[in-house]
């Protein structure tokens, strides 16, 4: 908020001295409609800022000035001079406000009343009684801007590069030879360097509407071209990012919209006939995780066909049919990049040609960026571009894996600790490995074994965040951090997935930087993304795409439970299981837990396990036979028919697995504390549960999307447009969509503080 009001203030600045020339004109010269005009445009625009930055006095002041200017135009009023005088007054007025606004001054509001009263005085008495206040901007040194060339900013970059790199080699230079005289300078250039840099990446940063700008125009004109309607929805245009990194991206964004049109979204008759409204639905956000930005085009239409794209390779590559047939379904979605490739069988002025998103997909690996694909046929498309924030300058942490030194970004790095600390644990589970730190559980990725590098005991561990999640990174040690110059690698070495660019060093060897969310996803962690579809009714409670504990029960069966739902694993030994009031219990030390679990125990087995839940679940336990791997749940689950532990049924490796239901686990425990319920409503209810579910949770709430029978709901939260119908009798929030709503949807203070009152 705080760039977007600095950027207020210099566009009023701007305009007050352009237009300043206009006012004194149309002084001489009320009767001039243009000149009327322009001042309109500019209190007009003034009053809807205002409304955004939530700046009262002056929406208030352009407001009122609104007003008379509107009646003038229309000719319900004569611009006399005493009409013309009041409208100076106000203009001073708010030129007044803003510098005030810019110095963190206070400004006296009185007499600001008189002035919106002269304006419906036509007499000169009335103007000249007007209270003058002190003008704020009589000893300030006005900020000024002027417009730079690209190419003077590509150079400024450059050279701060180069000065980067020069002071890398000065510091190595000065170790190697074991000089230490001018240590202090060194540091002083660093500092220097450092600063330098931090100002000159600023000057090339833009927010993304300059990418966005031109999508409106562009979906407009191809939804007519093609007889279909579409509605627009463009989200996180206030994301800033590299300029070099919006020009690249212009061309391949304004592609996949047009992609989407043409190929995804179907013509109202289509949709009608599907069950959808005329209508489409076109989103496109953008969002920065870490050192990297994430745009997202996504629609409902009809989503790829992979076994179209299956046929039109064979078509085109008979030869290539053992290999094409034995695509996973993410390597045939891969197909839409393929060159010369079209899903059309007539060329159109829009598509058609087979030539597009392997360009595309091509110049974003050429800029150190991704583009990742989520389909659901029938339902729609999400193409992903992930790109790097800049081609410039980045703080890196260096480590070492497999004798191999490699660079990370430390953006990324939440903390790096001891493998061999007290409060480190690391579990097998299945084939993979299970890391938990401090009570908290992380899956655990070896660097040296997804680079296929020599293995070794892991030294240290990284805890990374990524999109969705986090997870824990093994390597062997860490040598040192540096600032980078980071540029894009060979596309070859970009198709690896797991690298964000190349760098040099002050060591001198050139060295790859590492994308922490290409590691997850090599190693086959998946995180669940954020959802924009309410889900069907008959969803069960257990959200789809996380991971979760693949076990064998203590019954035999396999069964399947998040992996949040878990707080540790510990043996379980037999003498330690007995059964009391009707009740299953563990002993640890002094306490007794609560055994839960799907299957009913007669008597505790040599070799068991505990599952130790998390503690917001109380101090419970559910007891397995072993635990097999980390999986992730699949897209649709299969309800289960009656209410209780089991909540559904998941397809994991071909076949049908039981879906535990955590929150049914603790209804069986006597005790259990039940929280008010908070149910999410609407289309966006997915987007409430990633991002308010903890600022929920943490004001003593359990939240659903789906109510079982029998339950009220205490709190229901909805969007302000969205229909609530069916969902019980508690109180409705609704989350506004705009900063100046009575409860904005971002705005988690607020949102605490109302679920507070309505508890």
């Amino acid at each position: 908020m705080d760039d977007l009001l600095q950027e207020f203030i210099a566009e009023t600045r701007e305009s007050l001295e352009a237009i300043a020339g206009e006012i004194v004109a149309w002084e001489a010269d009320p009767a001039d409609r243009a000149r009327l005009d322009a001042i309109f445009r500019f209190v007009h625009t003034v009053k809807g800022s205002c409304g955004f930055l939530d700046l009262p006095r002056v929406g208030r002041l352009s407001h009122a000035a609104e007003d008379v200017l509107a009646a003038v135009r229309a000719g319900d009023r004569v611009p006399d001079r005493a009409l013309v005088n009041a409208v100076l007054s106000i203009v001073d007025r708010i030129g007044e406000i803003v510098e005030a606004i810019d110095a963190g001054a206070g400004l006296d509001d009185s007499g600001e009343d008189a002035l919106i009263a002269a304006l419906e005085r036509q007499d000169d008495a009335a103007v000249a009684a007007l209270p003058v206040q002190p003008t704020v901007a009589a000893g300030r040194a006005q900020s000024r801007s002027i417009r730079l060339s690209v190419d003077l900013l590509d150079r400024m970059m450059n050279g701060v590069s180069e000065m980067v790199l020069a002071r890398n080699e000065l510091a190595r230079r000065l170790r190697e030879t074991g000089e230490d005289t001018i240590g202090h300078t060194l540091d002083r250039l660093s500092q220097t360097v450092a600063e330098l840099r931090d100002t000159v990446t600023r000057t090339r940063m833009q927010t993304v509407d300059a990418l966005f700008s031109a999508l409106p125009r562009v979906v407009r004109d191809t939804a007519a071209a093609l007889g279909k309607q579409v509605s627009l929805t463009i989200d996180g245009g206030d994301v800033e990012l590299d300029r070099e990194m919006i020009e690249l991206l212009r061309d391949p964004l304004v592609h996949m919209v047009r992609n989407a049109l043409d190929h995804g979204l179907e013509t109202p008759a289509e949709r009608r006939a599907a069950g959808k409204r005329e209508a489409g639905r076109l989103t496109v956000s953008a969002r920065q995780s870490g050192n990297r930005i994430l745009v997202e085009i996504a629609d409902d239409g009809r989503g790829i066909d992979s076994d179209l794209l299956v046929a039109r390779a064979l078509a085109r590559n008979p030869a290539r049919d053992s290999e094409i047939r034995g695509l996973s379904e993410r390597g045939r979605l891969d197909l839409i990049f393929e060159p010369g490739l079209s899903s059309r069988d007539v060329v159109t002025d829009t598509s058609g040609r087979g030539v597009g998103m392997d360009v595309v997909r091509t110049n974003v690996e050429q800029i150190g960026g991704r583009i990742a694909i989520a389909n659901h046929p029938g339902r729609g498309l999400s193409i992903t571009l992930e790109v790097p924030l800049t081609l410039a300058i980045l703080s890196a942490v260096i480590v070492e894996a497999g004798g191999l030194v490699f660079a990370l970004p430390r953006q990324a790095i939440d903390e790096i600790v001891s493998a061999r600390a007290d409060m480190v644990r690391i579990d097998p589970i299945g084939e993979g490995r299970l890391a938990t730190i401090r009570d908290r559980q992380l899956p655990l990725v070896a660097l040296d074994a997804v680079l296929g590098l020599p293995r070794a005991a892991p030294g240290l561990l990284m805890v990374l965040d990524v999109p969705g999640g986090a997870y824990a990174l093994a390597v062997d040690t860490v040598l040192d951090t540096e600032e980078l110059v980071i540029k894009p690698a060979a596309p070859a070495v970009m198709r690896a997935g797991v690298y964000a660019g190349q760098t040099l060093p002050d060591s001198g060897r050139p060295m790859l930087l590492l994308d922490v969310a290409g590691l997850a996803a090599v190693a086959g962690l998946q995180f669940s993304a954020m959802e924009r579809e309410e889900p069907p009714v008959a969803e069960v409670p257990v959200e789809a795409g996380v991971q979760a504990l693949l076990f064998h029960d203590i019954d035999g069966c396999r069964r399947v439970i998040a992996l949040a739902a878990i707080n540790r694993i510990e043996p379980l030994s037999p003498d330690a299981v007995h059964e009391a009031a009707g009740q299953w219990w563990m002993t640890s030390g002094e306490q007794a837990i609560g055994l839960v679990c799907a299957a009913t125990p007669r008597a505790a087995e040599t070799g068991w396990s505990a599952l130790r839940l998390d503690e917001e679940l109380g101090a419970l336990a559910y007891p397995v036979r072993e635990a097999i791997d980390i999986v992730t749940l699949p897209t649709e689950i299969t309800p289960a028919a009656l209410p209780g532990a089991i909540a559904g049924i998941a397809m994991i490796d071909g076949a049908p697995v039981e879906v535990i239901d955590p929150l049914a686990l603790t209804e069986r425990v006597a005790g259990t504390r039940h929280a008010p319920l908070c149910l999410l409503r609407g289309a966006e209810a997915g987007w409430m549960e990633i991002f308010l579910k903890p600022a929920i949770e943490a004001a003593g709430y359990r939240v659903v999307r789906r109510l079982a029978e029998g339950e009220v709901a205490e709190v229901i939260l909805a969007m302000d447009d969205e229909e609530v119908g069916g969902a019980g009798e508690g109180r409705i929030l609704r989350l506004g969509r705009s900063p100046g709503d009575p409860l904005y949807r971002y705005d988690r203070v607020a949102l605490v503080d109302a679920l507070g009152s309505a508890a």
